[in-house]
Parts: structure tokens; sequence; C-alpha cells
């Protein structure tokens, strides 16, 4: 016996909860399945909790640079550890119960905890806790299952306990030494935030470089900002292996980098390598739903799978993995479904962050794919020490640096590594997605003292870049 719903969706991440509110509010009887918890990744333990970490890392930085800005601290500064989790758990904690109440008053809208498994190609089992299972059927099924944190295949690793984003969250007491296993975007936050709350800490990267998906100078610019406060890197490392130590109390990693053979042995070990869709254990095969070699749902311009009905948001169908493409991925099926839109995934501009400190806002193409486009570049860039309010604040670590198409004048990307460059990248987005010339930022008149108010100055002085070979 099934119960029938007008419509289901399988996950309760950035675009789950929205779609099914909307999909609600139009008179459709629709199904919420969860698992686990509501918010996906972003709330539980991703954006929220580790940004939330962050400002409490960069509270402690700032009090130990108090005597820069003629700030007297009557003694050294400690980080309670405890607490920094408990007001981390707090925030996290209300963001849940919000979304909690939000969604079970809205009308239409049936919430299930369990497990959603497809045993049809619109028939949904899904199994409680307790076991109970009960079948739900629906003509459009929407699946926003998430991701999950990886292990890196080398020897010796799963004979030790290893720290991933998800599990990192529930220490509460500071690590002697964090080994990061990843120099990419998660494993850099969690080095500099650990490093600022009072670790030694030691990134291992596979990678000649970090982040080598941004530019050389984007890379090598960061790795300078965390040396300068402690962290140390191992970066083309291979043959790694991993052993714990000290009566299982100490884990070592012995590895090769950049031909030189080196052991690091720390307190604990964070896995920062990637992640994986939640896509095995859903029976997608008895659905007929396709997926790629990853595991990761293969989806159209417009989120549409292979089966007619049925569509996959968010990081499960390898168009994002961002919270914000996420929930974009709802408002696009939402458009089309409800709207008679036609808005698809390629319209959307690529943007993201690297949340150390400085932030590293990143929009658009980098300079080296500009380059190797063949088209005609324009490049500007401008260190942080010749911004004034950078200097004012104390914080003239970076630079700004935007990509131009010399033809058409649009601007082709950007990356600001500086302060605030999450939030000032936003101006040259919004530029890119009007389509405009960069002369239209260029020639407004922005507010002094300000860090964005360099822009129109770096974007008066573009240099042609020859094409890559």
């Amino acid at each position: 016996m099934s119960t029938p719903y007008d419509a289901i969706v399988i996950g309760s991440g950035q675009a789950g909860p929205f779609l099914a509110a909307k999909l609600a509010a139009t008179g459709l009887r629709t199904a919420l399945v969860e698992k686990t918890h509501l918010g996906g990744t972003c709330v539980n333990d991703g954006c929220m909790p580790t940004k939330t970490l962050i400002a409490s890392a960069r509270a402690a930085h700032i009090a130990r640079l108090a005597a820069q800005y003629g700030v007297t601290i009557g003694g050294p500064v400690s980080v309670d550890m405890a607490a920094v989790k408990a007001r981390k758990d707090r925030v996290v904690g209300q963001s849940i119960d919000n979304l909690t109440r939000w969604i079970n008053g809205l009308e239409n809208l049936t919430l299930l905890w369990g497990h959603g498994r497809f045993v049809g190609p619109h028939a949904v089992e899904v199994t409680a806790s307790d076991g109970i299972r009960q079948v739900l059927e629906a003509p459009r099924i929407f699946i926003n299952v998430g991701g999950r944190a990886v292990l890196p295949e080398w020897p010796g690793i799963r004979d030790v306990e290893v720290l991933t984003n998800t599990s990192v969250m529930e220490l509460d007491t500071l690590p002697e030494h964090l080994i990061v296993v990843g120099g990419s975007y998660i494993g850099l936050e969690f080095a500099q935030m650990y490093r600022r709350f009072g670790a030694r800490v030691t990134v291992i990267e596979y990678g000649d470089r970090l982040i080598a998906r941004e530019d050389p100078d984007v890379s090598r610019e960061v790795q300078a900002i965390l040396e300068r406060e402690g962290v140390k890197f191992h970066l083309g490392v291979r043959c790694a292996k991993v052993a714990a130590v000290n009566g299982g109390t100490r884990i070592r990693v012995a590895l090769n980098a950049c031909g030189a053979a080196h052991e690091v042995e720390g307190s604990h070990l964070l896995a920062a390598v990637g992640r994986r869709p939640n896509t095995d254990g859903l029976g997608l095969e008895r659905a007929g739903i396709a997926t790629d070699a990853r595991g990761f749902i293969k989806v159209d311009d417009q989120l549409r799978t292979n089966v007619e009905g049925i569509w996959a948001l968010g990081d499960c169908n390898g168009r994002g993995a961002f919270t914000h493409t996420s929930y974009n991925d709802h408002e696009i099926v939402a458009a089309n479904l409800l709207d008679g839109g036609e808005r698809r995934v390629s319209d959307r501009i690529p943007a993201y962050a690297l949340f150390t400190d400085p932030p590293l806002g990143r929009i658009g193409l980098t300079e080296t794919e500009a380059r190797a486009s063949g088209r005609r570049v324009l490049s500007g860039l401008m260190p942080m020490s010749r911004v004034g309010r950078a200097r004012e604040r104390g914080e003239t670590q970076g630079f700004m640096k935007v990509v131009v198409d010399a033809d058409s004048e649009r601007i082709l990307g950007a990356a600001l590594l500086c302060i605030e460059g999450d939030e000032i990248v936003h101006s040259l987005l919004e530029v890119m997605a009007a389509g405009a010339s960069y002369k239209v930022i260029q020639r407004t008149v922005h507010i002094h003292p300000t860090v964005s108010e360099l822009i129109p100055t770096l974007l008066s002085n573009l240099q042609e870049q020859p094409v890559a070979p």
C-alpha cells in the first residue's frame, strides 16, 4: 500500500525545503523526506558552524595583535575551546529551530523522517529509525541529498581516527598539532582557524601548489599569508603512509615531498581532500536514474534527470557544490516548473569564496583561463598595501585582480584576496551579470575611505596580456 503525493523532495539541504515550500504553496501535496537533520551540510557542519568558528578565531587573532593598535590587554590571550564550541552550537541550533518551525507550519507539506530510496521510477520507500517503512508515490520527485567527505587512499589511514568537516565540529578541546590533509578551500580554512586558536598546524597537499584551480599568484599569496601565521606546508606529497604511535595517542604521517622524505607527527588528523555525493543507497537503479563514474546524478541544463518527472539539485548533481548554487538550483527548477520560465544552470556566473583571513572572493574566469581562451585579455592587479582603507585597518595582505575582454570590454573574472574581498567582489559580479562594460564601474564615484573605492583605479590601469601558448 502506498501513499500518493503530488511531489516528493528527498533531502533538506539548501534546495529541498525551499522548493518543497513553493510546491506546497501552489496547493501541491508535498512530502519532504529527511534522514538525519534539517538544513543539510551548510547549516549543520558546513558554512554556518565553520564561519562561526572562524569568527572566534579571528577575535583571538586580533586580540593578540592589540598592541599594534595601541590597545593593552592585561595578560596573554587564551581560548576556551568549550566556550567556542558552545557558541557555535547555539548559532547552529537557532538556525535549525527556525527552519523546523517554518517547515512544520506550512500547509500541504508533510515532513517525514527516515531514509528515502527509490523502489520504482516514481515510488520512494521511507525507512524510519525504528524500522517502520512506508512507500510514497508522486509524479514529480526532487533529489537533494548532498555529499560527504572522502578519505585519501593512504596505507594505514583507516587504522587511526580521522576527522572530517563533520566530526571536527564536535571538538571542544584544542589539538596540540593538527595535521590537515588537503590544501584546498576547506582544509585551508580549518588550518588558519586552528592555528589562531593556538594549535600547531601542518598542511599536506598532493598538488605542487595550494588551491590549484586558482592562478599561481593567488596560490602563492595564500600560502605566504598562512605561513606568516605559523602554518607549515608540505606540497607535492607522494607515497604517504599513516600510523598510530605512542600507544595510539599520536598519529604519524610518513611522506615524500618534492623528492625528500619527511615525517609529520600530530595529535589529530583532518581529511579535507574532497567530497562524494550521497547517491549510493538511494536505489537509483530501481528508478533508472543515470549517474556518472563518480556517482553524481546526470542532469541537463534545467536539472532534469534522464527519467521524466525526476530532478536532482545541489551537491548530488555535480553542477555546483556550494550552498548558493544549491539554492539557485531550486530557483531554476521552481521558475521553470511553476512559472513557465526557461532558466538554466549555464546562465549563472561561477562565484565562490575562500573564507580565510583575508578572504578570497572569486568570480568568473581566472587570468590563466582567460588567456587560454584565445581572447585579447586586459588585466589589472593592485596590492592592498596601496589601499588607504587597508592601511588604516592594518590589513594590507593580499591583492585585487580583475580580468577583462579587451574587445567587448566585459569583465571576465576577478580574484579579490583582500580584506572584505568576499563582499566587494559582488560589485564586479553584478556588472558581469548585467553584461555591461567595465567602464560602468570604472566611472562610478565610490565612497571614501573604503576598499571598494580602489576598484575604479584598478580598472583604469589595465594592461593587455599575451595569449597563452
